[in-house]
């Protein structure tokens, strides 16, 4: 048998040719890359840490698929350079480019026609430009953040992503975006967060806005203008914050948005009164309504939603009806279309006290003449005049009035003259008595012919049961009696039915003691918010998106009964800690929501315990961040102080660096150290620098740093919390805290700065490294004091025979654990001009975590969402007192996930 010989070994050239071509076609796109991201290292200054040797797919922050780029993550390495020339449009199959928080300048590089790019987050930085078409062919992009580039030119977003028909969601906020809202935004089926806040928008909301399925829209701090009616037709929309722009006319109805939580409209130039359907949305949890020109009675709003409306112009500013007088007028204002002129003149709840164009009979106070001429008022002629008994002259000449004249005007006793020269008025003129009314109807073409739309004078009535909707005082308190007789009947069988439906076994004395308690937390509305002061929450400067975000918050009251229910009657068993203030317990409501309930015992009540409880509740309804721990609710009983907190499952700090031995557990790794130390000097970073006033917390300890499952922490404790002065000023107060953690300033002159915070801040660093408690009476007088002797150990460079012995750390972690040593003995410098920031802090810290998933865009301030309140909260006041419904069980994940987003 032959034996056949390949092809290949009888010439050996083209064995050589056959090889090269198969190393050249493996190779080619890989080269590309390689080419791409190598000149990508070339701009960076400095290199990124790692980014060395051949391959760049070792690299850290790259990730390939093959000998494909398809992530590229730099994000919050402090870099700089310009990116134009890179080229990273040909990485074909790149899918994520993450370049936040960064230095990087120039013109943003063109990614144009990188088909498989799906994420691109270009925040954080200082670009200075966008250049035609980078943003063109992107196929597949589903995310886009170009927010907090403040250095850019003036830009539009450009018509080239209609070819990214997957977009979800568009960050621009705080990057000079210029010019309207385009109308292709609303052409997006896919979009569900648009923010787009803190530019130099103009014009008005598209109308297509209306189809789209928006989630998240977030306008605010705009020139902005026109009518939000457009946004009253978007029924998916979750969060609205459209505040501080120049909107104008009516709050639209919202009664088909039954999705919608958080509606911030504050600072515009809103008129008419606050729909029924707004106050009646079930979902609504927050809603700010300050600074506009509304009018009519003040809101009443659910008791489950937090509601700021200070700065408008209602009757009252308390619940209450308003005069019979001021209601029938804003019923004349609501026909004319709440134009700006009354919603600015006519204030308070006494038409006669100086209403501009009414005049009123000075002994009697009622409403003798109205004098609207000339006032180029639009809309109709309400019949509401009719309740205006008094009434004898109306002035309604040269304005742009359409409709007819209601026949309900020949009601009026005294009425002597009328004049609608010179409108748009038609339909039939009604018979006023001759020789008694006098008319001056001409310049109304139409007036005496009935036209389409027209309705017959008189039919449009008063709503019943409103003030003025009748003449007689008496016949309208009748009313509000019965009413309110009935709604209480009304409340009473639904209550009884729930209670029966549900089966919910309870002690006569409990319902007793929970009626009365209810009505007492019915009488107690979080309306105002705290103080009626506006609440900006920001980032906090050193990770995360630092897009401002507007919120107002308020207070929220809790019943004493439903707290002994889920304490079990404050049961021993649930006992989670002792302190200065009381008993803190774990609750849990029927659905395993858990919260900690801190309770003032009655006979700590005195001066200083009443002023850290409220002291409490107004720094934590002032701030949000996501290493604070949430204020939930609060309660008061009688003598007792309670405040209840979201759970924080894993305790404080002191118990797993001193007590984890005791109770079984294991020692803190270094990581997780690093972490919480990172952690809480973010949240001290926030109340130092971000929120809407600087605070000091005084009382910074590892017994009140607390951690979640995850082992990441939040400060608590925030009854000592002072407002910080301005610069280096000093706050002169009395010595509060605990000593080993009081900055020598503050212990011996009782003047305080936020540097009494670094000082103690720099003290948990020494037990984080060290394991040994701040004071420690045990110990010799020389070691006694964690200070001193650290600082002794540090000079002496024995470190490592003094840190935690759990550690046993390599060389590389040794490096690390003298970086925080050291800055450890920074925090804690005698002098407070001679300790660091905490955003210094917060940066020293930060490289010496590994590298996580970028933050994408999301905010780190819970808000409000604050962002405004915490999830634990929303679903503790869904899940009431008698249990969660099947519904509210329902819907709890999905709540959580929503609220992930927000927050």
């Amino acid at each position: 048998m032959e034996t056949q010989t390949n092809p290949f070994l009888k010439n050996p050239f083209s064995l050589f040719i056959f090889f090269i071509s198969i190393f050249f076609f493996l190779s080619l796109g890989h080269s590309a890359d390689v080419d791409v991201v190598q000149k990508l290292s070339e701009a960076l200054k400095p290199k990124p840490t790692g980014w060395s040797g051949t391959d760049p797919c070792k690299w850290p922050g790259i990730k390939c698929s093959g000998a494909n780029v398809q992530i590229i993550d730099i994000s919050k390495q402090k870099l700089s350079g310009s990116l134009h020339t890179v080229g990273f449009n040909l990485l074909t199959e790149l899918k994520t480019l993450t370049l936040q928080g960064n230095l990087l300048s120039g013109p943003i590089p063109s990614f144009q026609d990188l088909v498989n790019l799906k994420e691109l987050f270009l925040d954080e930085n200082n670009f200075t430009s966008v250049p035609p078409k980078v943003f063109s062919g992107l196929l597949s992009l589903e995310v886009l953040s170009v927010s907090d580039n403040l250095e850019l030119e003036p830009w539009v977003l450009p018509e080239d992503l209609t070819q990214s028909t997957s977009l979800a969601a568009i960050y621009a906020s705080k990057c000079n975006l210029m010019g309207s809202i385009p109308d292709f935004i609303g052409e997006f089926v896919s979009l569900q967060k648009l923010k787009l806040s803190s530019n130099n928008l103009t014009g008005v909301l598209p109308g297509n806005l209306a189809e789209s399925s928006l989630k998240f829209f977030l306008v605010q701090v705009n020139g902005l203008s026109g009518t939000l009616e457009v946004i009253g037709k978007m029924t998916n929309l979750e969060q609205v914050w459209v505040n501080k722009n120049a909107f104008t006319g009516q709050i639209p109805n919202f009664s088909n948005c039954t999705r919608l939580l958080d509606l911030q409209l504050s600072d515009n130039m809103l008129t008419g009164v606050v729909p029924s359907e707004l106050m009646s949305l079930p979902s609504l949890l927050n809603v700010s309504l300050a600074n506009n020109k509304l009018m009519g009675e003040y809101p009443t709003f659910s008791s489950e939603t937090n509601v700021v409306v200070g700065g408008n112009n209602f009757c009252k500013m308390e619940l209450g009806l308003c005069d019979y007088q001021v209601y029938t007028l804003l019923q004349i204002a609501e026909a004319l279309r709440w134009p700006a002129t009354l919603a600015d003149k006519w204030t308070g709840n006494d038409a006669c006290q100086d209403w501009t164009f009414v005049t009123c009979d000075p002994q009697k106070k009622n409403v003798t003449v109205i004098n609207f001429s000339k006032q180029h008022f639009v809309g109709t002629i309400s019949p509401a005049f009719a309740e205006l008994g008094s009434l004898k002259k109306l002035f309604l000449n040269d304005n742009n009035l359409t409709g007819p004249i209601p026949d309900s005007l020949l009601d009026l006793p005294e009425l002597q003259a009328i004049d609608v020269t010179n409108n748009n008025l038609s339909g039939k003129v009604p018979a006023f008595p001759s020789g008694k009314v006098t008319l001056k109807s001409e310049g109304n073409p139409f007036l005496g012919n009935e036209l389409p739309g027209d309705t017959p004078g008189g039919d449009t009535l008063p709503p019943d049961g409103q003030p003025g909707a009748h003449k007689n005082a008496g016949l309208i308190a009748g009313i509000v009696i019965a009413v309110i007789v009935f709604l209480a009947v009304a409340f009473v069988v639904g209550y009884l039915y729930f209670r029966k439906k549900h089966k919910v076994e309870t002690s006569a004395k409990l319902e007793e003691e929970m009626g009365r308690n209810n009505q007492t937390a019915g009488s107690s509305s979080s309306r105002n918010g705290y103080g009626g002061v506006a609440t900006e929450l920001t980032n906090q400067g050193s990770g995360g998106n630092s897009e401002p975000q507007y919120f107002e918050g308020g207070n929220v009251t809790i019943s004493i009964e439903v707290l002994r229910q889920i304490t079990d009657n404050f049961s021993e068993k649930n006992i989670l800690g002792r302190g200065g203030f009381g008993v803190v317990y774990k609750g849990e409501f029927h659905n395993g929501t858990q919260v900690a309930v801190k309770r003032m015992e009655s006979n700590l009540v005195e001066k200083k315990g009443i002023d850290e409880f409220q002291a409490e509740i107004a720094v934590l309804t002032q701030v949000r961040h996501k290493h604070l721990v949430a204020l939930l609710a609060s309660c008061v009983n009688g003598h007792e102080r309670l405040l209840v907190y979201e759970f924080m499952p894993k305790g404080t700090l002191s118990h797993h660096l001193f007590e984890w031995n005791q109770s079984g557990g294991d020692p803190l790794t270094w990581k997780q150290r690093v972490a919480i130390a990172l952690d809480v000097a973010r949240g001290v970073e926030y109340l130092h620098n971000y929120a809407q006033q600087s605070f000091i917390h005084r009382d910074l300890k590892p017994t009140n740093i607390l951690l979640g499952d995850d082992m990441r922490a939040k400060v608590a404790d925030f009854g000592l919390v002072k407002n910080a002065p301005d610069g280096n000023k000093s706050l002169q107060t009395q010595v509060a805290g605990t000593f080993g953690y009081l900055a020598p300033e503050y212990a011996d002159t009782g003047k305080v700065t936020r540097k009494a915070d670094v000082y103690a801040y720099g003290v948990v660093l020494m037990e984080i490294l060290t394991g040994r408690k701040a004071l420690d009476d045990t110990l010799p007088d020389d070691r006694k004091t964690i200070v001193p002797w650290f600082r002794r150990v540090l000079i002496g460079e024995t470190l490592r025979d003094c840190i935690d012995p759990t550690l046993n750390p390599d060389d590389g972690t040794y490096a690390n654990i003298m970086t925080v040593a050291k800055l450890a003995r920074h925090c804690t410098a005698r002098e407070p001009s001679e300790r660091p920031e905490m955003g210094y802090v917060v940066a020293v810290m930060g490289p010496l975590i590994e590298h996580w998933e970028p933050s994408r865009n999301e905010e780190d301030v819970a808000y409000g969402i604050n962002p405004c309140m915490s999830l634990r909260q929303i679903v503790k006041r869904w899940e009431s007192a008698e249990g969660p419904s099947q519904e509210m069980e329902g819907t709890s994940q999905e709540m959580e996930d929503i609220f992930s987003e927000i927050l």
